[in-house]
């Protein structure tokens, strides 16, 4: 088999690369690549210049493809019309050349983001209306709902949305253990509640793999992530485990939250730089991110690996070795 893959210089599709060129069954991996390799850099793949907006590019790359990993996104922007470029256009540029190559089978990474924070601790379903709160949620919202619209009778596309993904190479959730390494632990609200959904990156690659054998026509959408739901002060006690060091908990009210978030967005503006913390990802950091595995399971034979301790010592381990903690 021959896959093309979108995003593979990234967090998470580099993860998936590395398993796909393990993969017997794969015998070729192509990779969409705009400048700097990143972690591909030694990897036994086909590298193709470009980015998602280059139509000659793409339209070879896919030539005699039997799978697409769209693993490429935005994630964060200070603009609508960044989300929309990135997050929309190309995934729509990504879909239509497919269908002109004759290229059946997609998989496309999206984003609990999308369909909105659960309430009252009932994880989301994807029977659920989507509620997203956020520019990055809304253009993974209207990703899935264009490729709704444009998706051909023929194809069989399938849409996993994880939720905050932890794990080697992460550079986000990174700035978490991070404040931990230097003994502070920053916490929303109580603790206990809000709840949250993770997937360590590994979890997803595997329901990507997983929905790669999915070739039922039409299009198809997931949750993946960890079995258990978790709480701050869990994932707190993990990680000083893993670390070896004891971390003071500064419980933050969720107003203080966005105010924080606000100046930091306006301080970094005065460097030309946009923040991990800001005010969009302060909505969504103030709410119930928890979502329901139950369809995967049931329709992938999706069964996540990794517990969050193995998760969260895995990722601190890779972090220490590569002198990032």
């Amino acid at each position: 088999m021959k896959a093309f893959v979108t995003g593979g210089t990234g967090f998470i599709g580099s993860h998936l690369v590395d398993t796909l060129i393990n993969e017997q069954k794969f015998s070729e991996i192509r990779c969409l690549v705009r400048n700097n390799e990143k972690w591909l850099k030694g990897n036994d793949y086909i590298k193709v210049p470009g980015d998602l907006h280059d139509l000659n590019t793409l339209k070879d790359a896919m030539t005699d493809v039997d799978v697409i990993f769209h693993a490429a996104g935005v994630v964060k922007a200070p603009s609508w019309q960044q989300f929309q470029r990135a997050n929309i256009d190309a995934t729509e540029n990504i879909l239509r050349i497919a269908q002109k190559q004759g290229v059946k089978k997609m998989v496309i990474l999206s984003s609990l983001a999308a369909a909105g924070p659960s309430e009252n601790g009932t994880p989301v379903s994807e029977r659920d209306p989507m509620r997203p709160v956020s520019m990055y949620g809304r253009s993974k919202k209207e990703m899935e709902e264009m490729i709704h619209q444009v998706a051909s009778e023929e194809q069989s596309i399938t849409i996993l949305r994880p939720p905050a993904v932890y794990g080697p190479r992460e550079d986000q959730i990174y700035s978490f253990f991070k404040m931990m390494d230097k003994h502070i632990c920053p916490i929303i609200g109580d603790g206990e509640s809000p709840k949250i959904s993770m997937v360590y990156v590994m979890d997803v690659i595997l329901g990507m793999l997983q929905a790669a054998k999915q070739q039922v026509p039409g299009v198809h959408t997931y949750f993946i992530s960890g079995k258990q739901l978790h709480t701050w002060n869990e994932i707190k006690e993990t990680s000083t485990k893993v670390l070896g060091k004891k971390a003071i908990p500064i419980y933050i009210k969720p107003g203080v939250v966005k105010k924080i978030a606000g100046a930091v967005e306006k301080a970094a503006s005065f460097f030309g730089t946009y923040p991990v913390i800001n005010r969009e990802k302060a909505n969504e950091l103030v709410l119930e991110w928890t979502c329901s595995i139950d369809k995967a399971q049931r329709e992938l034979n999706f069964e996540p690996k990794y517990t969050l301790a193995e998760g969260i010592s895995r990722t601190i381990h890779w972090y220490k070795m590569h002198h990032w903690l």
